[in-house]
């Protein structure tokens, strides 16, 4: 079964505020135990019921307790004016962004039905000051774009350049290799003989070598006749 929720306002029945007193008290007093053993802290409750009868809870002395706190006025003014401070500026902030947000708006052209003419010339100038630094800005900006555009066509050009000169030299060095390769073949076609001139060379020897051979036996049959 869901339990109702009970609106917090005064308890009209006196009997049922009695009772819903004697336990709430009793919880509060709980809890104030639980923290004060979980935290160490010192705790001190002082609980007047609406007869005007005294209840009381603390975690050591309560006299030493409200003795300890009678010694902190000074600490109690302190986060008294924190808490002023705090508001005011709280409120001094809100303010400002309020006044900071109405004129935005008149600045994008909104709400200006309560503004006086020299309130909108006054506007007039602060749109034509913003517009002018950013039509500044934009073209600084141009500027230094156009300039980081030019920088880096001169380094293409360069990176071109030597990438063209190392072409042609890669080019001059493979005709210069080639050349050298024809050079060498032609020179060996001319010292080298033939297979053919050698083979004729060789029978025309023999030849004579046959005919002198031949030729010596007359002469020494002349010689002996």
């Amino acid at each position: 079964m869901v339990r109702q929720k009970i609106q917090i306002k005064k308890i009209e029945n006196l009997t049922a505020r009695q009772v819903t007193f004697s336990k709430r008290r009793r919880g509060l007093f709980k809890k104030a135990q639980e923290l004060s053993t979980l935290c160490d802290a010192e705790i001190a409750l002082i609980i007047f019921s609406a007869t005007g009868k005294l209840f009381d809870f603390s975690s050591s002395s309560m006299k030493k307790l409200i003795e300890w706190y009678n010694q902190q006025p000074e600490s109690n003014d302190n986060l008294c004016q924190s808490s002023e401070w705090e508001n005011n500026n709280y409120a001094m902030l809100s303010k400002e962004l309020v006044d900071k947000t109405c004129e935005l708006r008149q600045l994008n052209g909104e709400e200006l039905q309560g503004l006086c003419l020299d309130d909108l010339v006054k506007l007039e100038k602060m749109v034509e000051g913003g517009l002018g630094c950013v039509v500044k800005t934009k073209n600084d900006r141009f500027i230094k774009d156009i300039s980081t555009l030019k920088k880096k066509e001169i380094e293409l050009r360069e990176e071109n350049a030597w990438l063209k000169q190392r072409a042609a030299a890669a080019a001059n060095l493979e005709g210069r290799r080639n050349g050298n390769e024809q050079g060498n073949s032609s020179d060996h076609s001319v010292t080298c003989p033939s297979s053919s001139d050698t083979s004729l060379k060789l029978g025309v020897g023999l030849a004579l070598i046959s005919n002198e051979v031949e030729l010596n036996p007359v002469n020494e049959a002349v010689v002996s006749s």
